[in-house]
């Protein structure tokens, strides 16, 4: 059995000898030919040597063509920012900047780079006819975002009429660029929708629906099968989007396997994932690779299961550490060898986060994949990014992509799940979703009046004085006086004559001031015992 022929009938729920393999390699083929991600995704030559390669090493059953979701914003006249590591990101959206939706136009075969990924389709289907070919559309609200930017979200609240009419011409698009690909040589649209992770299953319903069904029914019209990409914690849209007749759905690390295999089936369709991108495939060993694999595989059980990472594979992933899963796909032995041994916890160091967030600042941390490559991701940070100067010096804003382990180990510290994430001075905020301008602005200012509250409840303090009678008292309390005016501070001030009080504080000459300084140190929870001994220290 051909790698093409195992992943047509895995997407079509018939038996196969195996688990189909399919690596998402993507900027992943520049590093495999010593190139940077831009000089690899302008060159039609260039993408067809890095997927031969990939085949070569590899040893997929299906591999994707070219994995960049700018390809179709690019052509329709968004600017895009390279980078040597990433694919490109857009960093203009058109309707934003004095176009509008009149002024577009379907992109034809010579727009843009698509020559490029066209030819590039066609020398490898001519070389490499029994691997299944994967051709990536951008998803149409994906590429809406794109011409929108977040303006988007704001917009599908007060002019729903007006996103979907841009929604209907995306998806014109995103047929156009199915036929270009299926003509070329392609087995599987793959159409990867990563921002339909951003909104809930009611919009999704109201603006993904009619155009992704109407684009799987024409994918299925052109002789081709369909795939939908999604990424990010979108467990709550997996029903819908099988609602929507794809032959298959892809999904990352962020969602259960189980669970999504359990609603596929149920709906006749198979499903593929959801390989630990980062964690394990990028910085991970070989043994990590291979029972990252035989867990899926395991979980994805004997029909409909196709074996693949979440995203398109970092740049820099090892090149042992994806033929180790190449090696544990093809070899049953080696399964049971794995299954059979004891498997080791990878230790992730975790960091003391009691006092975080205790500076006078805000402090926003953005988890991420890496925005220069992660769509969701990027737009994260632009929201955050794009308020932090409403606050004036007084936000902080970082970003933490879990590429390198130091980030993990931060993820991991603040307890966060799932890739978007915005944690505010330490507390998650906002998973997996873009909160519109006016929301992260206000969550972020009630955490600043609290500080505030905070620094002023702390700042509280009394003076008292012990003196033998209270009228020896007086020049003293007379003197705390002005020198709290000429501070523009305000503190109670008692006056205390009794023994008791003196001989408690040791005070044997008078008069003596006291000051007593009052903090809060813990509000509306319970501390643990430790965090309590860390306060003792203090005093």
């Amino acid at each position: 059995m051909t790698g093409k022929e195992r992943v047509l009938k895995t997407i079509q729920l018939e038996q196969t000898d195996r688990t189909p393999w399919v690596p998402f390699v993507g900027c992943h083929g520049a590093t495999l030919l010593g190139l940077t991600a831009t000089d690899y995704l302008k060159s039609a030559n260039h993408i067809v040597n890095g997927i031969s390669k990939a085949i070569e090493l590899y040893n997929p059953d299906g591999i994707p063509v070219i994995f960049d979701l700018q390809l179709e914003a690019e052509a329709l006249g968004c600017e895009l920012t390279w980078a040597d590591n990433n694919p490109p990101a857009v960093t203009d959206h058109v309707l934003t900047n004095g176009k509008t939706l009149s002024d577009l136009i379907i992109p034809d075969k010579n727009s843009g780079r698509i020559p490029i990924a066209i030819e590039a389709t066609k020398k490898i289907r001519e070389l490499h006819p029994d691997i299944a070919l994967y051709g990536l559309i951008t998803g149409p609200f994906t590429l809406t975002l794109h011409l929108l930017g977040t303006d988007i979200f704001m917009k599908m609240m007060e002019a729903p009429d007006e996103v979907i009419e841009i929604m209907e011409f995306t998806n014109e698009v995103a047929k156009t660029m199915a036929t270009y690909y299926i003509e070329a040589g392609c087995d599987i649209i793959a159409v990867v929708d990563p921002m339909t992770s951003q909104i809930d299953p009611t919009m999704f319903e109201q603006f993904v629906t009619p155009s992704a069904i109407d684009l799987f029914s024409f994918i299925r019209e052109k002789k081709a099968l369909s795939s939908f990409f999604v990424c990010g914690h979108a467990e709550q849209n997996i029903e819908v989007m099988c609602k929507c007749k794809p032959d298959n759905i892809s999904i990352d690390e962020n969602i259960s396997l189980t669970y999504v295999k359990d609603i596929a089936l149920k709906h006749n369709i198979s499903f593929g994932g959801n390989l630990k991108l980062t964690v394990v495939m990028l910085m991970g060993t070989e043994e990590d690779n291979q029972i990252n694999a035989l867990e899926c595989i395991d979980l994805g059980g004997n029909k409909g299961f196709i074996l693949a990472p979440g995203c398109d594979l970092p740049m820099n992933t090892p090149i042992e550490n994806i033929q180790a899963i190449t090696t544990i796909v093809s070899d049953s032995y080696q399964q049971k060898v794995l299954r059979a041994k004891e498997k080791s916890e990878t230790s992730i160091e975790l960091l003391n986060m009691k006092d975080y967030g205790s500076t006078g600042k805000v402090i926003v941390d953005i988890i991420t994949l890496d925005s220069e490559s992660c769509a969701p991701c990027q737009y994260m940070v632009e929201a955050v990014k794009h308020i932090a100067p409403h606050f004036d010096g007084l936000v902080e804003w970082r970003e933490h992509a879990i590429k390198k382990m130091e980030a993990v180990s931060f993820m991991n510290s603040l307890m966060v799940k799932n890739i978007p994430t915005i944690c505010i001075d330490g507390k998650i905020a906002f998973v997996s979703q873009i909160p519109p301008k006016q929301k992260l602005i206000d969550t972020i200012q009630s955490r600043l009046n609290e500080k505030l509250k905070n620094i002023i409840l702390s700042k509280n303090a009394e003076l008292t004085i012990i003196t033998q009678d209270e009228t020896s008292g007086n020049e003293l309390k007379s003197n705390i006086e002005t020198a709290m005016k000429e501070t523009g501070k305000h503190y109670k001030i008692n006056i205390n004559t009794t023994e008791k009080l003196a001989s408690k504080y040791g005070v044997y000459e008078f008069p003596a001031v006291i000051l007593t300084e009052h903090k809060i140190k813990s509000q509306g929870e319970t501390p643990k015992v430790e965090i309590i001994k860390e306060w003792l220290k203090d005093l």
